[in-house]
Formats: C-alpha cells, structure tokens, sequence
C-alpha cells in the first residue's frame, strides 16, 4: 500500500501496490525516475548501537535514534507515528485489516471509500 499523507497524519490518497517491480515496463525501463535516499533515518531504542549508525553514516543516511538510557519523552515521537497513526485509521476498517479481495481494483476502490470517510470525520470536527 502506498500513502500520500499531509501534516498530522492525515492520509490524502491511497493505492494498492503489489510489489516493489510493479513501475517496470518491459526489460530494464522504469517509468519513474528512482525516489532519492532520505536525508535522515528515525528509529526507536532497539536500534541504538554504533554498528547501526556506522552503516547508516556509510549509507550516506543521518541516524536519527532515541538513545538507551534517557528518559521518554525526546521527542522523535512527532515524526514517527504520523505514517502509524495514518495506518490505524485505516485499519479501523474491518475490510481493510486482512485483505480478502482479490482483484486490485476492488481493494483500491474500498481504500478510497475509506480515505473519504476519514477525511469526511476530519471536516464534521473542525465545522
């Protein structure tokens, strides 16, 4: 699944991917141009150790992780549950949980009638 999303998490459209060679048309043509490496690469306190920030830094990634030992509360939080918060609203649709259907179309349609109705409930709050 591929989400674009606004600030706050909100998700502004959603399509169903099938796999990462699904942009290949023919033999060795894609028809987008390869997405550029992130700038920065935020993770959580399991991966606080210098081997992981060494192969970050050698990746040319800047290691952005909450240390071991300090209190809660840094602050990385802000970045990292936007595309988590995004999901779970989706996920508060049963049909979107498990995917039963097999045809794409199907699943896309029933995803866009799911960004709809979170948009929808987004507007009726703030009126």
């Amino acid at each position: 699944m591929s989400l674009t999303r606004g600030n706050r998490g909100r998700c502004h459209s959603a399509r169903a991917t099938a796999r990462q060679d699904s942009r290949r048309r023919g033999p060795g043509r894609q028809t987008s141009p390869t997405p550029r490496r992130p700038d920065a690469l935020l993770a959580d306190r399991g991966y606080d150790h210098d081997k992981y920030r060494r192969l970050l830094r050698q990746r040319g990634n800047r290691p952005v992780t909450a240390r071991r030992g300090e209190p809660r509360g840094t602050g990385l939080g802000i970045f990292r549950y936007v595309v988590e918060r995004t999901i779970a609203r989706l996920h508060g649709f049963r049909r979107l949980r498990i995917r039963w259907e097999r045809r794409d179309n199907i699943h896309e349609a029933i995803i866009g009638l799911a960004v709809c109705l979170i948009t929808h409930r987004h507007v009726q709050r703030l009126c």
